[in-house]
């Protein structure tokens, strides 16, 4: 199946490897299927090693940063549509936040690719960088206002900032705030994480009127949504 999995990576070098993010890695990295994504080798092998996994892996690491991005790019996409996966790890932290993934996360969102991750304990940072938005700059807004007139007068405000926005709600509210999103941003297309990690988990991209076509009325999950930023 296509699919690309962000991996993130501990930031302190003599930390381990989180375990789910290990077991697929452990069960997948030999196989002809499956690409692993690194941002630098030197510093790639090192924590591969010392995390344990499997020498011979190192020979299939495809160097994915800002100086090798332009040029394979479009040919990890090609791999990804002929039924393959990849892995994407950077030195350490999360990928594609603030990162060149972020550029290969759009482009497997508009070719209709599965973007997934590895378990990670920040749910709204995790969010952005499934979304594969531009988020050089955004802002997190909070959970979006009860009561009315204050919270359509909230959201029309926040739908006149340029950046990407992060916005939360309670379960019970998403195909109300979907709808009446629709009726406000219809240019700007949103990004639903929901049950992010759990077996769950939902990631749908795109005009907000095709997200909540595939919402039901009694869909009710721990979500972020993200507003891409303004064209």
């Amino acid at each position: 199946m296509s699919e690309l999995i962000l991996v993130p990576t501990p930031i302190q070098e003599d930390h381990p490897l989180e375990n789910v993010a290990k077991e697929l890695l452990l069960a997948d990295c030999l196989k002809e299927n499956v690409l692993i994504l690194v941002e630098e080798h030197k510093i790639g092998r090192q924590r591969w090693l010392k995390w344990g996994l499997p020498r011979e892996a190192i020979e299939k690491f495809i160097l994915f940063n800002e100086h090798t991005q332009e040029k394979i790019q479009s040919e990890i996409i090609k791999e990804l549509k002929n039924n393959k996966k990849a892995y994407l790890l950077s030195d350490c932290g999360l990928p594609a936040f603030c990162d060149p993934g972020q550029l290969l996360v759009d482009a497997c969102h508009k070719q209709k690719i599965k973007v997934t991750a590895t378990p990670y304990p920040n749910s709204i940072s995790l969010a952005i960088a499934l979304s594969g938005f531009s988020h050089a700059r955004f802002i997190f807004s909070g959970f979006v206002p009860v009561k009315e007139p204050e919270r359509t007068e909230w959201m029309k405000k926040e739908l006149k900032a340029p950046e990407t926005l992060i916005w939360m709600e309670t379960p019970y509210r998403l195909k109300k705030l979907l709808e009446e999103m629709s009726k406000l941003a219809m240019d700007r297309e949103i990004f639903l994480a929901s049950d992010l990690g759990a077996s769950s988990e939902v990631l749908l991209r795109g005009s907000t009127q095709s997200v909540l076509k595939t919402i039901g009325d009694n869909d009710k999950r721990e979500f972020v949504l993200v507003i891409a930023p303004r064209k």
